[in-house]
């Protein structure tokens, strides 16, 4: 089954992580290739970098940075193609962003034949 690890994290609680944190994440990474368990994901920008855009009142309206009612920011991803839901948990424990926030495991629906 394929699941997206989505993380999450404070801006402030990375900025004070220490610098072992990338050796933690090309090792994550490396892990991740090696057991063939999916394909390492990306970083995203700082989320004060980005745009929301809603069209609920009909009209495109465009607001600065994140708005989401919480202090952690979607701060990347990673692809997984795994047996179970159990596997793609234990991925997600392992990913060093557990550490300064909250990594979110999410089935993805298959797609459909035209």
């Amino acid at each position: 089954m394929r699941y997206i690890l989505l993380i999450h994290h404070d801006d402030e609680a990375l900025a004070k992580a220490p610098p072992s944190l990338w050796g933690e994440y090309a090792a994550f990474r490396e892990a991740l290739l090696k057991a063939g368990a999916g394909t390492p994901g990306e970083r995203l920008g700082a989320s004060t970098e980005g745009k929301s855009i809603t069209r609920r009142s009909g009209a495109p309206e465009i607001l600065d940075g994140p708005y989401v009612d919480t202090k952690e920011q979607f701060a990347g991803y990673v692809l997984l193609d795994v047996p179970d839901l159990d596997a793609a948990i234990a991925w997600a424990a392992r990913c060093p962003s557990a550490q300064y926030g909250t990594v979110e495991v999410r089935p993805i629906w298959p797609a459909r034949e035209p």
